[in-house]
């Protein structure tokens, strides 16, 4: 069992000037965006692991090599995430079943030697729908330059029927980024930043 894939769209913004100042070095944002056929539209399946174990290495694998193309190397890209958008004809747990498996994650966290998690959205929607990728510093959650969000969306998908899954990454956080990192908020309100437990 395969993902039968329709087409494979790539997402990629280059900013050059940001708040009426040139970047330093240009700000790059990309996507990913793999369009398939939902195994379960139309009806209501009880289990879904058998489509999940298929597709998520599946999916993850070809996702992620077009992720480190488009970055240069997996080293390069510092904030990444993920999304999921499933057709009208499909349940939100449908988008949730294809990317949150570490099948499908793992591929993409291992390749750009993370440590935290993948944000993510899953929604649903019809063709011309919204697909945001939020994305965050991969090794440091609370890195706020890196708190990004990637917004597309393709013509002519999700079908019904189908599913977009995508992968998106920076390489580096907003140019001008002044607004503190979490840390420094939770120092300010008294927190011992030693002892995780209490934060």
């Amino acid at each position: 069992m395969q993902p039968d894939i329709r087409k494979i769209v790539t997402y990629e913004e280059e900013t050059l000037i940001e708040g009426f100042r040139k970047a330093k070095v240009p700000w790059r944002m990309f996507a990913v965006a793999a369009i398939v056929r939902n195994p379960w539209a139309g009806r209501f399946v009880e289990d879904l692991t058998p489509e999940i174990a298929a597709y998520g290495p599946e999916l993850g694998a070809l996702l992620t090599e077009r992720m480190i193309r488009l970055g240069g190397s997996g080293d390069a890209i510092e904030a990444y995430g993920k999304a999921a958008v499933v057709g009208l004809d499909g349940e939100i747990e449908h988008a949730s079943a294809l990317i949150h498996t570490l099948r499908f994650g793992n591929h993409y966290r291992e390749a750009v030697g993370a440590k935290s998690y993948l944000a993510f959205t899953n929604t649903r929607g019809g063709a011309n729908a919204p697909i945001m990728v939020p994305l965050m510093d991969k090794n440091d959650a609370g890195r706020r330059s890196h708190y990004l969000t990637i917004q597309f969306a393709i013509p002519d998908a999700p079908r019904a029927d189908e599913i977009a899954v995508v992968l998106g990454g920076a390489t580096s956080g907003r140019p001008f980024h002044r607004i503190g990192d979490r840390y420094q908020d939770l120092k300010e309100m008294g927190h011992d930043l030693d002892n995780p437990a209490a934060v």
